[in-house]
C-alpha cells in the first residue's frame, strides 16, 4: 500500500488511542468515545490514517449512547467510553 499523500511506500502500522469528542457545546455532557484502531504512518512525509472499529463506529453513528453506557467497557480492542 502507497501512501496517499506522497505516494510513499515507507509506512508502519502501530497501536494507537483515539479519544473522539462530539463537537459544539450542546455535545459537553456527551460522553467521548475510545476507540483503538490501528495507525498507518508515513514514516517520509507523516501522513496518518486509521479506520473506526465497528463498535465504536456504531457508537459514533447513535451519538455516542447515553451516559449509563459511559461506564460500560468492552474489549480493549473494540471501545471505552469516558465521561
Amino acid at each position: 500500500m502507497h501512501c496517499a499523500f506522497c505516494a510513499s511506500s515507507n509506512q508502519a502500522e502501530f497501536p494507537a488511542e483515539v479519544n473522539i469528542h462530539f463537537s459544539g457545546v450542546k455535545n459537553l455532557d456527551r460522553p467521548s468515545v475510545m476507540v483503538f484502531p490501528k495507525l498507518l504512518v508515513c514514516l517520509d512525509c507523516g501522513f496518518s490514517q486509521f479506520t473506526s472499529p465497528a463498535a465504536g463506529l456504531a457508537l459514533l453513528t447513535s451519538g455516542a449512547g447515553t451516559r449509563e453506557a459511559s461506564s460500560r467497557q468492552e474489549k480493549a480492542d473494540d471501545i471505552v467510553l469516558c465521561v
